[in-house]
């Protein structure tokens, strides 16, 4: 004999799978660390003394605030800090990472905004874009061998911005939700 299940009553496994447990999770990768990726020289030379780099801008507590920080951050011209006496740096790519390093959100940076970039959709997308970032990377390296520094750090560049849609399987709802705000447009 089975005895009714009642409609106003949920089983505690469910509430601690569905409701507990995804909570916990996320309390564990926080807080959310900010960095941004770009070009850095100690002069104006150009090219020619110049580095990829990667600055680590600062935390915070939630995903909505990191993007207003990073956004911030760009658009004031305020990357480096403290550092812009002695260092030149160009940004190209804000990242937003949890505690994991797992990626919550990437963008990139043009005329002092970043253009978030929208997250893939599915793991099928994400082996494609993990292709194609390859073998731009490859072709990177073979730049790189034959001396022609500037192609290479144009194609790593592309694989990046392709890498920045890589967004941890966790994060791909909030990311997707996010983007969906009219503040992130």
């Amino acid at each position: 004999m089975s005895l009714p299940r009642h409609a106003t009553f949920t089983p505690i496994g469910e509430i601690v799978a569905q409701q507990v447990l995804p909570r916990l999770r996320h309390a564990q990768t926080l807080p959310l660390r900010i960095s941004c990726i770009g070009i850095a020289s100690y002069d104006d030379s150009g090219d020619v003394g110049s580095f990829d780099r990667t600055l680590v801008i600062g935390q915070c507590p939630s995903p909505e605030e990191a993007m207003m920080v990073a956004s911030r951050r760009v658009a004031h011209d305020d990357i480096l800090g403290d550092a812009r006496a002695a260092l030149r740096f160009r940004p190209r790519v804000m990242v937003i990472q949890d505690s994991d390093l797992g990626l919550v959100l990437a963008g990139e940076v043009r005329a002092g905004i970043v253009l978030w970039q929208q997250p893939v959709a599915s793991d099928a997308e994400a082996r494609r874009v993990v292709t194609e970032a390859s073998r731009l990377r490859g072709m990177a390296f073979t730049a790189t061998g034959r001396g022609d520094a500037a192609s290479a750090r144009d194609l790593r560049y592309r694989a990046s911005l392709l890498e920045a849609r890589l967004v941890d399987p966790f994060w791909r709802e909030t990311a997707d939700e996010l983007l969906r705000l009219p503040e992130a447009a």
